[in-house]
């Protein structure tokens, strides 16, 4: 099992996540963060630090479109090991339906 970001982090990427994760399973894009499901070891530590609750379990209703988008960027953006900038109206986009068709950037970050 695994936990995945959800569209709800585009947008937000809060970040605070990062921080909790003693797996070092985050990547990152240039709007959002992804997980990368082989490397998440199920601790469920990063799920409640996200203030945009992006982050689900693989099992929770919805998920299974989630865990295959975590597994594709994952393998497309680099791994984020320390929090970086947050974006300055992260919390405007905390609860916006539609960002993944609206608001989403395949990009990776460039750091």
């Amino acid at each position: 099992m695994t936990f995945v970001v959800t569209d709800k982090c585009i947008r937000c990427k809060f970040q605070d996540c990062l921080q909790s994760c003693p797996a070092s399973c985050f990547h990152e894009g240039v709007n959002m963060l992804v997980i990368r499901p082989e490397d998440c070891i199920d601790c469920g530590a990063c799920e409640p630090e996200c203030p945009a609750d992006a982050i689900v379990r693989d099992t929770a209703p919805g998920a299974e479109q989630w865990v295959e988008f975590n597994r594709k960027y994952a393998a497309l953006w680099p791994r984020i090991g320390s929090p970086g900038e947050v974006p300055e109206d992260a919390d405007d986009w905390i609860g916006v339906e539609g960002k993944l068709d609206s608001e989403f950037d395949p990009s990776p970050a460039t750091n």
